[in-house]
């Protein structure tokens, strides 16, 4: 179990894709025969072997470099490497690799491949911290690296079984879909027959993965300006059928410009999380001629955080949560294009309960609990610290709105705008009290996320209580639904009792593709699964 309570602490990145980047300068701005993604994340590197959670990162290497599984739009694991993942146990994972997969170059993928594709994601010299490989045998428990100068015997937790097999053997019991959504989705394979002779120091910075010539993906890299666009070509040989599509770019480009690159054909398409439309240009690109859109599931969170060590008394952060109108807040700001919840879990998890009515603003409950809580010392006069992401325009707004809510039931709060990584940096002290940003909890394994967030002293909430803690462990033990949904309704219901944390609104944001584009679909999963199908649909 020591494993888990890190999980999240290393892949903060699913969720926190907030920021917007320079004006965009890809080459070939409208053209019959290319495809043009509009994003507005960053990109870290092209190269897999650092690859973060932010899921420009992770399309970037889906795309070139295969990853295990993935998630389709219905929440469903599918093969894309591996064919199957299966096990009997909840300790043994067992890998199998589809047998017609091959690399670009005709030479078939293998264990062999897979086995270095781990060993280097857990070389100390590369330094991923992202992998999380500590959950196996024969792998720091701590850092998740093998020893300097290992090799793929020294792998004992990760064994191939033969030359299209592999077995992962955790230290101890993991859901199969905590398996697929941590190791799964974000294990890419890379050509060992290729790489294996390259040092492990020069690997982090090897300008092939700039422009690599041998893939096992759909696509791959010709050229990239990692503040501005990345150029694909497609690979022939993509075992799942050659792309009809021979030229794809991902163009880097502030929000502001979604809606214009749409309305001029020089953006084709506008994935949910990479691809933020501020809100108020929807009612702009519903409109759009030649354009359709899709509202993407809401699993984007925009979670407030509470250093419960700074506001310790439950009665004041219960009045916060109820001294809080979260309706006019969706409404206001999004459109009522999402919804409100209480705890961690959208309507769109297998886990989620409607047993759970969330909290409504009650000014007089509010009041009521604040008077309680000054009777025995509280004072209401300090300034509650509360911290924003100045990028977050949005729900800057929605903040102001907050400080202005519970000023009515007598807190005064200090509202403090800094930009992403000062707001991170805040997020690991404890010199808050508020810290609101965008979380994504993933609706197939909320586990991870809320183990760590609600782990006492060091978490963002420093809040713990053990029957919390026993629902928890006990959610790992089936993977029976119906029986997690309700080890998370007794999660989500002390959550809502003890307020550590709370959610001001899940988030439903547009996905845009022009109708030029035939089986290309944007949703909040599953969107480049099938990109190889995508065709350009011409008069």
């Amino acid at each position: 179990m020591k494993h888990t309570k890190k999980l999240l602490a290393t892949m903060l990145m699913l969720s926190l894709l907030l920021a917007v980047f320079a004006s965009c300068g890809a080459p070939s701005n409208v053209s019959s025969d290319i495809v043009n993604i509009g994003v507005t994340d960053t990109l870290p590197s092209v190269n897999p072997l650092l690859l973060d959670a932010s899921e420009i990162a992770k399309t970037v290497s889906d795309l070139q470099f295969l990853p295990l599984c993935e998630l389709n739009d219905k929440m469903e694991f599918v093969g894309m490497l591996a064919d199957s993942i299966t096990t009997e146990d909840h300790i043994n994972f067992t890998v199998h690799i589809n047998e017609n997969a091959v690399w670009s170059d005709g030479t078939p993928v293998t264990s062999r491949d897979l086995l270095f594709s781990v060993l280097r994601y857990a070389s100390p010299v590369i330094g991923n911290t992202s992998m999380l490989l500590y959950a196996f045998e024969g792998f720091d428990e701590n850092t998740g690296f093998v020893t300097e100068g290992a090799t793929v015997e020294d792998l004992t937790g990760v064994v191939a079984l033969d030359d299209k097999t592999v077995r992962f053997t955790a230290r101890s019991e993991m859901p199969l879909a905590s398996f697929q959504n941590t190791y799964g989705r974000y294990i890419h394979v890379i050509p060992a027959h290729v790489l294996e002779d390259v040092p492990e120091a020069e690997l982090a910075g090897y300008a092939w993965f700039d422009a690599p010539t041998v893939v096992c993906g759909p696509y791959r890299i010709v050229d990239y300006d990692r503040d501005h666009y990345i150029s694909f070509v497609a690979n022939e040989r993509y075992y799942l059928g050659a792309p009809r599509i021979p030229k794809l770019n991902i163009k880097i480009v502030e929000a502001s410009q979604q809606y214009a690159g749409l309305r001029s054909g020089e953006i084709d398409f506008v994935q949910q999380t990479m691809g933020n439309i501020p809100n108020e240009d929807y009612v702009g690109v519903e409109a759009l001629e030649g354009v359709r859109v899709r509202y993407g599931a809401p699993v984007t969170n925009q979670s407030v955080f509470i250093q419960t060590a700074n506001l310790p008394d439950v009665r004041v952060r219960q009045a916060i949560l109820c001294g809080i109108d979260r309706t006019a807040l969706l409404d206001g700001l999004l459109y009522g294009s999402g919804e409100i919840v209480d705890g961690f879990l959208s309507s769109v998890s297998p886990y989620y309960s409607d047993a759970l009515v969330p909290v409504t603003r009650d000014v007089a409950r509010a009041k009521a609990l604040i008077a309680e809580a000054v009777a025995d010392g509280f004072d209401a006069d300090e300034p509650i610290d509360f911290y924003v992401n100045s990028g977050d325009a949005v729900f800057v707004n929605g903040a102001s709105l907050i400080v202005s809510q519970l000023a009515e039931i007598g807190l005064t709060v200090e509202l403090h705008t800094v930009d992403f990584s000062t707001l991170m940096a805040t997020a690991g002290t404890m010199d808050y009290d508020l810290l609101a940003v965008q979380y994504t909890y993933s609706p197939v394994d909320p586990y991870p996320d809320v183990a760590w967030l609600l782990s006492g002293e060091g978490s963002w909430t420093s809040y713990a209580d053990d029957e919390l803690n026993a629902a928890l462990a006990h959610s790992l033990t089936s993977d029976d639904a119906s029986i997690i949904r309700e080890d998370y309704l007794t999660i989500n219901t002390i959550v809502q009792r003890d307020v550590p944390m709370f959610s001001a609104y899940i988030i439903k944001a547009m996905g845009a593709v022009s109708t030029r584009l035939k089986n290309a679909e944007p949703c909040v999963y599953g969107s480049f699964i099938n990109v190889h199908e995508w065709e350009i649909v011409t008069e």
